[in-house]
């Protein structure tokens, strides 16, 4: 669970901070939690905020207090989460995680047939962007890498090198992974802006569904998308900006899977890392299943030849939230254990399997929308 909500009192805009359960542990950084108003009132006045699961509110003190939460065990020490006045309390950073990411708008400019956050029209970059000013600083500076995502991070405009720039100053020993869909860096002065602040550290996530126009912009449901992710893929090369290109794998990106590798290798051999990605059945996706939904086992003949091709001219392939257990051996060597930890599951018909470690599991969201196929297995990977 990365949210949960209570009573506000005493904010009227954002507040962020770690979260704590030692009362001694007091500082306008901290947030603690209680589940009864024990600590005395002077002493809680010297954090930041107090979050409890008590229901009646506190009548000893005035700082930013959420009471009534439904449940707080999640949250682990360190931790750091955004109050807002309606009593949400969204974790923003998880201490034990390696997966933690900014949002950075709801807003796209696309809309894809399976995307699994639908865009939501309304101007959150103000509400987004305070909650980020304040983060980035209490982040610890060993974190290893943090994602930034939308919607689509570059309709933030100059908010976007912005929030760029704060990764930078705050943590610039973390690896950043931007996912977008890269249409707005068709303009090259855009391009040459976010080359301008320099970050070796980024890598830009941007998706290619095929190597034709008409049906990537039918996935993306975007007329126009194709000339201009390609237009900015160029313009990014250019500014020497890291790439990874994205491929979700459905009924309508299959049939060219093989072309698409050929077009990437022929006209973007300057990405640095091609991801296969399996379908993650929420969002948009459930709505389009008739269109999207092919059993992966199906759609292997085609995966294989377009990672062997890329493999052979040495570029980076990775295979994403697919099973070993329906995957070729020979392509076991490209899965990653992709899924964000707080959204992976594995079925029971997992249960005895020796590779389950090393599997890249399930979308909670799966539901029955799995390979028929699955099944344990009972020998170790290929070398």
């Amino acid at each position: 669970m990365l949210r949960t909500r209570g009573k506000a009192l005493h904010i009227t805009s954002p507040v962020v901070g770690k979260v704590t359960r030692d009362p001694s542990n007091a500082s306008s950084q901290h947030f603690l939690i209680t589940g009864e108003y024990a600590t005395s009132p002077a002493h809680v006045s010297a954090f930041g905020a107090v979050l409890s699961t008590a229901l009646e509110a506190p009548s000893r003190w005035a700082i930013p207090t959420v009471y009534g939460a439904l449940s707080l065990d999640h949250l682990q020490e360190g931790d750091i989460v955004s109050l807002d006045a309606s009593g949400s309390i969204n974790t923003q950073y998880r201490v034990h995680s390696t997966q933690n990411f900014l949002l950075a708008t709801e807003r796209c400019n696309s809309n894809c047939l399976m995307c699994s956050q639908p865009p939501k029209d309304r101007d959150d970059v103000p509400y987004l962007m305070d909650i980020h000013r304040q983060l980035l600083p209490l982040i610890p500076k060993d974190c290893p890498e943090l994602g930034v995502t939308g919607g689509e991070p570059t309709l933030l405009g100059e908010n976007f090198f912005e929030l760029l720039s704060l990764c930078d100053e705050h943590l610039p020993e973390t690896e950043l992974h931007c996912l977008t869909n890269g249409r707005t860096f068709a303009l090259r002065s855009f391009a040459e802006r976010l080359g301008e602040l320099a970050l070796p550290q980024l890598m830009l996530g941007i998706p290619l569904y095929a190597d034709h126009y008409h049906l990537h912009d039918y996935i993306v449901q975007a007329p126009g998308a194709f000339d201009q992710t390609v237009r900015g893929l160029h313009n990014l090369a250019n500014v020497n900006q890291r790439i990874e290109i994205r491929i979700v794998l459905h009924k309508l990106s299959v049939p060219r899977l093989v072309k698409l590798a050929h077009f990437i290798y022929k006209n973007l051999p300057f990405v640095e890392h091609v991801t296969f990605m399996g379908l993650e059945n929420t969002g948009y996706t459930p709505h389009n299943i008739d269109k999207l939904w092919i059993d992966p086992v199906d759609y292997m003949e085609e995966l294989l030849e377009a990672v062997e091709f890329l493999a052979a001219f040495r570029m980076h392939v990775s295979i994403y939230n697919h099973q070993l257990c329906i995957l070729p051996p020979a392509l076991w060597q490209f899965s990653r254990q992709s899924i964000s930890d707080w959204k992976n599951i594995y079925l029971d018909a997992c249960q005895g399997c020796t590779l389950k470690t090393a599997c890249g599991g399930f979308f909670a969201s799966c539901g029955s929308r799995h390979s028929r196929f699955i099944a344990p297995l009972l020998e170790s990977p290929v070398s």
